[in-house]
């Protein structure tokens, strides 16, 4: 199997008439979405060459989806872009995977091409969804293509002040997702209630899910997590076994007391992106004891996830979750700083990863990719390709390995990865602003920005939710007279913590 639209193709085969997927207005059976995704194809192979990046500007839903399929039928890679993020972020992102081409509601026509600053050609999603004269064109695309095409590219937030692309193959997603629903039995009777956005890595485990396995996806409108009573009605209506969402979601849940309301069907709950708080895991164990829960773990470089720990309890105060061991067909060393192997408890390292899933670097980044895409330390005989996380780790007094932090000043705040010099890179465009640095409160999980410069904070606030998505907006913003330094000239992070704390006092 090379291409990931043989999980399709095998689907629509075997399940035809069953649902595959239903959002708030449409429903599809596999067979639908097959058709829909070749006359999507038939449609952009007129437009993109084989091996270009296509950006998907759609609302989450079954249409989005159908786009992906419908991109590497035509033999391109897709690239989400999500709706709700300021417009400057888009066309950063469409800068940097150099995309020419954007499928759109034709209402963001005019949006996308006063704001970017190439020639986009916007292709209209309802034009799409006419049916093309089918040809041989499709099969001829296909017999050309190796399983380590790119399948997408997905952004997250790069330390230069603008956003990186992960690159991700055909064959890693297959190498995962084989693992991924074999591990958890995932199969076609269930029903997945897909959270995330489709711009965040955990979306690809919903997508390619059913997909392998013929189970049924219900697409969750990202506006029923600020209303719980909407969010159990839809997960119990719909008769939801399995999610795998992000933490953050999972809390909304049981901050708000939910399953005082409804408690679902679930069977298989799981959930990554950062670490679970000890008491929200409790309420979700006590009210679906009988659901398998697991922590994941792992960076959107590998591929969503490297690690998996089964939750068979609760937890007792102040105890860990593991995020456990590695998956099936993957390798997980945990290295000091000179790179040995640190295999006794209680000894803390950096997690460093080899697998069939590791993304292909990237995108338009060489020297970066270089940076953290590195050959094993501990072969030296043939090529071994591991990637460094920046993830520090440590293996407990049971084997298991721990989450601990994470390196530099890249953190995992709401779910998502974020360089918090991107932050502060975006603070500095302001003309007022002279310098600006940003700490991480991990226990409040708060982000907290320092800057000097003569403005008043809400007007940086202002600025930010036009440039950066919500996740990525300050908690506060302090104004010094001048950011502390090291004595090497850098600014001093733990003087910056140091004051935040006295200003909290």
């Amino acid at each position: 199997m090379n291409n990931v639209l043989e999980y399709l193709e095998t689907a629509k085969r075997k399940y035809g008439n069953k649902t595959a997927l239903v959002d708030l207005e449409q429903s599809w059976t596999f067979h639908e979405l097959w058709q829909k995704a070749r006359n999507i194809g038939l449609h952009m192979a007129a437009v993109i060459k084989p091996g270009e990046a296509v950006g998907v500007y759609l609302d989450k839903g079954c249409d989005a989806i159908a786009c992906f399929l419908g991109i590497v039928y035509a033999g391109g890679f897709y690239v989400p872009l999500n709706v709700k993020h300021p417009i400057k972020r888009i066309t950063q992102i469409l800068t940097a995977a150099n995309c020419h081409t954007v499928i759109a509601k034709d209402e963001h026509r005019e949006l996308l091409a006063e704001n970017c600053d190439a020639d986009i050609d916007v292709v209209a999603v309802d034009a799409l969804g006419e049916a093309a004269e089918d040809s041989p064109l499709l099969e001829q695309i296909r017999s050309r293509s190796i399983d380590l095409d790119p399948l997408y590219t997905m952004f997250t937030s790069g330390s230069t002040g603008k956003p990186k692309g992960v690159v991700v193959s055909h064959r890693a997603v297959i190498n995962f997702i084989d693992q991924f629903t074999d591990l958890f039995h995932i199969t076609k009777h269930d029903v997945i209630g897909n959270q995330a956005p489709y711009d965040f890595d955990i979306s690809v485990k919903d997508i390619y899910s059913f997909l392998k396995t013929g189970a049924t996806m219900y697409i969750i409108p990202s506006d029923y997590f600020l209303q719980p009573v909407k969010l159990l009605d839809f997960l119990c209506n719909n008769h939801i076994t399995t999610i795998i969402w992000a933490v953050s979601a999972m809390c909304i849940v049981s901050g708000m007391d939910g399953f005082d309301y409804r408690v679902p069907e679930l069977s298989k709950i799981l959930f990554s992106g950062e670490i679970m708080p000890g008491w929200h895991l409790n309420y979700w164990k006590s009210h679906l004891p009988q659901a398998m829960t697991v922590n994941l773990y792992g960076p959107t470089e590998i591929t969503c996830n490297c690690t998996y720990h089964i939750i068979k309890k609760n937890l007792e105060k102040d105890e860990r979750i593991p995020i456990g061991r590695a998956f099936p067909n993957v390798r997980v060393l945990l290295l000091d700083k000179g790179q040995n192997i640190i295999t006794e408890p209680d000894v803390t390292g950096e997690i460093w990863v080899s697998s069939a899933s590791l993304a292909l670097g990237y995108y338009g980044e060489p020297e970066l990719t270089r940076e953290v895409f590195i050959q094993n330390p501990h072969n030296g005989f043939y090529r071994e390709i591991m990637y460094r996380t920046g993830d520090f780790a440590q293996y407990g007094q049971d084997k298991q390995l721990y989450f601990i932090s994470r390196k530099d000043f890249q953190i995992k705040h709401m779910g998502h990865r974020i360089e918090l010099d991107e932050i502060a890179a975006q603070i500095m465009i302001i003309e007022e602003v002279k310098r600006a640095s940003c700490i991480y409160i991990e226990e409040k999980e708060r982000i907290i920005a320092f800057y000097e410069g003569n403005i008043e904070s809400r007007k940086i606030i202002q600025f930010l939710k036009k440039q950066v998505p919500p996740y990525m907006i300050p908690n506060k913003c302090i104004e010094l007279k001048q950011l502390p330094v090291t004595e090497r000239g850098k600014t001093d992070r733990r003087q910056l913590i140091s004051i935040y704390e006295s200003y909290v006092r």
